[in-house]
Order: structure tokens, then sequence, then C-alpha cells
């Protein structure tokens, strides 16, 4: 019966000695998702209950395969912010994106849809070397002089993009985008991704790294804001 025993016991050990590396490499993982929900709590607003602020950032992604028009979640986004403008919640626009991006060009496209949707051009800012989140907070700040703003973007997106805004110096308030022709299953696999990119923001956030893109500073949003 002993030699018996002795076998389960080894196993038993071994599965627990499993779930407990399982628990902490869960932990670990989790730790730079729970600190992005951590960091911007107080700071997320439906469209209907966003703060004022002289300017909104809109951060870019994909666009349509035509490449003159959105994608369906930078249309929310856009729709979102234009709202905003008209709303008299912000007054200037700073759209964030890759200006030579593999879908297009991504703040030319959203300055026009902008324009279509009634937002004064005087009143846009296109950055084109917001190559992903953290450029484009660190960007809004050292090169355009932004020290407070409301960013807007999709819901799962949003807390990640203002905490690293707001580790980064800028006085942010965030504001979930709209997103009426997303489907559910691409939702929940930018959910996905957005989880496992903490990571990436928690170490870009700690290490300070700089911009992809080093530009000198620009008066653009401050011209804008006095002609508004």
């Amino acid at each position: 019966m002993a030699d018996r025993a002795h076998p389960r016991a080894r196993l038993r050990r071994r599965l627990v000695r499993l779930a407990v590396a399982g628990v902490v490499a869960l932990l670990l993982v989790s730790a730079p998702w729970a600190w992005t929900q951590i960091a911007a709590h107080g700071h997320l607003y439906a469209e209907s209950g966003a703060p004022v602020a002289d300017v909104v950032i809109v951060l870019g992604t994909e666009v349509a395969a035509d490449r003159s028009q959105p994608g369906d979640r930078l249309a929310g986004r856009l729709e979102t912010a234009a709202a905003l403008v008209h709303d008299r919640r912000a007054r200037v626009v700073l759209v964030s994106g890759d200006g030579g991006g593999a879908s297009g060009d991504e703040p030319t496209v959203m300055t026009s849809y902008l324009t279509g949707l009634g937002v004064d051009p005087r009143r846009v800012v296109a950055d084109p070397f917001g190559l992903d989140t953290y450029d484009s907070c660190a960007r809004a700040r050292e090169v355009y002089g932004v020290t407070r703003a409301l960013i807007v973007t999709q819901s799962y997106h949003l807390a990640r993009a203002v905490t690293l805004c707001r580790r980064l110096g800028l006085d942010v308030d965030g504001v979930a985008a709209r997103c009426a022709g997303c489907a559910a299953t691409l939702l929940a696999e930018k959910a996905i991704r957005d989880y496992f990119a903490s990571g990436k923001a928690a170490w870009d956030a700690v290490r300070r790294r700089p911009p992809a893109v080093s530009s000198p500073a620009d008066s653009a949003v401050q011209d804008a804001l006095r002609g508004s």
C-alpha cells in the first residue's frame, strides 16, 4: 500500500506546485492591466457625462479599405469627438495617429471626416507621428504643449490611454467612444489584445521611453485655441 501511496502523493504535490505556479503567472500577467484600471479610476466617462476641456485628443486606428474613410472604430471616436465640440465640452481636436500606417494616412482621414461632421478645420490639429498610445500622449505634452485634455477611444482601450497620459503629465479624462458598426467578436478580440498590451504600457511608463519620432515644439494647438 505504501508503495502505491508514494506515487500518488508525488503526483498531488506536482499538481499543487503547477497550480501555484499558474496562479503566480496569472497575477504577474494581470498586474499591469490592474494598474491601468486602478490608475484610471475616477477619470472615465460616458459621452453624455464628459467634463469640459479645451482640447480633445482622438487616438488613431485603422482606416477603411478605401483608405479615404475611417474604419468603424475610428469613425466612432471621431463622431464622439465632434459631439463634444458641438456640445462645447471641447474647443480643439488633436487627431493623433500614424501618417504612414499600413491601412492609410490616419490623421488626414480623421481631419477630413471631422470636417464632414461639421467641425471647423481650423479647430483640428493633426499629429502624424502618434504611432501608438504612449507616443500620442507623450507628443501631445512635449510637442503640442497640451496639459489638460479629454481623450477619446473605445472603452476597452480607455483605461490604458488615460493611465499613460496621466503618467506622462497630462491632466486627462477619458471619454468612451461610440462604435456603432463594431461586432461584439471584434470588441472582445480587441479587449484581449489590450489586456496583454498593458504589459508594454507599464514598461514604457516605468522607463519613460522617448517617443519614436522627436519633433520641435509646435504651437498649432495653442494657435487653434486662440482662433476658436
